[in-house]
Parts: C-alpha cells; structure tokens; sequence
C-alpha cells in the first residue's frame, strides 16, 4: 500500500532542504529551502518513536559522515543510507547500523551504466540484495522520457529510467528510490506521468520523490500507482520550514490505510 516516508537530507553536516536542480556545489546557485536548527540524531529519533520506516539518509556530497552515523546511531536498522556508497564502503555502512545502502552515482562511471560495479556493490554486501536500493532519480527529456541524473542531479547519464532498465535492475535490488529531479524542492506537485510510468514497470517496491506538497499529493500517488509506490515528502512538511503539511497529518494518513494481508 502507498505510505508516507520520511528523509533526511545532509547538506555539509547540516539537514537542510535543498531545490535538486541547483545542487551543484562548484556553483554559488545553490538554492536552499529550509536548514534545520535539529540534528540528524534528533530526525532519527522523531521517526523511530512513530515507527517511520523506510526513511532515507542522503549524503548531498562530503562533510555528512559523522551526521550521518549519528543518525544510524539513533535508529540501527531503522534507516537507509545512500550518497557516495560504493563497492569499499557498502559493507561498512550497514556494519553502522543502516538498514539498507543506496547506490546511484557509482553505477554510471562517466555517466554510463557498469554491470560490474552493480555486481561487485552486491558481492560486498554477501549478495544480499534485500540490503540495496537502486536510486534511479532522474530528469526529464521531452514529453514522456526520463534518464537517470548522477553527481547531485547535475550529469545526465545514458540510461533511460523504462519498462526495459527497471526490468533489468529489478534482480539486483530490494527496491527502488526515485527523485524526479526537476521537481525536487520545488513544491509544485508531483511529475504525475512518472509515478503513473512506474508503477506500470515496477514489480518491488518504490519511493518516488520530488514536489510533494500535501495530503492529495498522497492521494495522487496512490490512485496513479494504484497504491504500489510510496511518497516522500521532504520541503513542504513543517518540521522542514514548510507550511504545505504537518509530518503529524502524514503520519495519521498512514495509520488510515489498509494494512498489507
């Protein structure tokens, strides 16, 4: 069933929300939505004690580590991590406590798929693929194609995010993460062809990402994907500065959907 999740977004130490289309760091464009006052600890903490699973932890480029392992430190198991997770550190990640890696940039070298790397992340981590998250965020190419964005959304690579790549990952993984990349941080709604796309291709699970606003946003996603894909909802939730919804009436949406046989 659709569900709500959470996320913690790290920004050089910080959870920050961040507008996905400017996150370039060797640009002074960096548009920034909302820096928490709180800590990495204090979010894992909030959703342990309401039973959030299947939040994200993402490392937007270096300086996150610490925040990061201070977060698992708060919830072990409870959290996925993902942001400069390779084939050398995988392991080391889910020894700290992660639930599951996320892996996106380290599969496309030059911005071209590896089947090698794939494999060889999998082999690190015992090929136990219920412990891996393939993020195929991505951004839009004309009307009704998308391909997946690696180096912090910035660097197209040449994999087209359809029926035939969702397919062919599908084995490797326990499920997938999916920014659209266009919409992030933007909190104009959600890319509805996409949700709609995904949910055609996917048979494991998938958190889509980007643009969610509201309640009906939730509703959205689960009429479009017929409740097979979840919703993170990231800058318009209040304990991110936003004022589009509260993480309570999130969490009270959740507890009114039917719960899996």
């Amino acid at each position: 069933m659709t569900r709500f999740r959470p996320c913690i977004d790290l920004h050089a130490g910080q959870v920050k929300q961040i507008v996905g289309g400017t996150l370039d760091s060797t640009t002074a464009e960096l548009r920034t939505n909302f820096v928490s006052p709180h800590s990495s600890e204090y979010f894992a903490s909030l959703y342990r004690d309401n039973n959030l699973t299947g939040a994200h932890v993402i490392m937007l480029g270096p300086g996150n580590r610490e925040a990061a392992l201070e977060a698992l430190a708060a919830w072990p198991r409870g959290l996925q991590v993902g942001g400069g997770i390779t084939d050398k550190n995988a392991a080391e990640w889910i020894d700290a406590g992660a639930d599951k890696v996320i892996i996106t940039s380290y599969l496309f070298p030059e911005g071209k798929f590896s089947q090698e790397r794939l494999d060889a992340v999998l082999a690190a981590l015992d090929g136990d693929k219920t412990r891996l998250v393939i993020d195929l965020s991505c951004r839009r190419r004309g009307d009704d194609s998308w391909f997946v964005a690696m180096n912090k959304w910035q660097t197209i690579t040449d994999m087209e995010v359809n029926e035939e790549s969702i397919k062919m990952l599908e084995p490797y993984c326990s499920e997938f993460l999916i920014h659209a990349a266009d919409n992030e941080g933007l909190q104009k709604g959600i890319d509805d062809k996409l949700v709609a796309r995904l949910a055609e291709w996917c048979s494991i699970p998938v958190t889509y990402a980007g643009g969610g606003r509201n309640i009906a946003d939730l509703e959205a996603v689960k009429s479009l994907s017929n409740a097979k894909i979840d919703l993170t909802i990231g800058s318009a939730l209040d304990c991110f500065g936003g004022s589009g919804v509260t993480l309570d009436a999130c969490m009270e949406w959740n507890e009114k959907q039917p719960k899996p046989n």
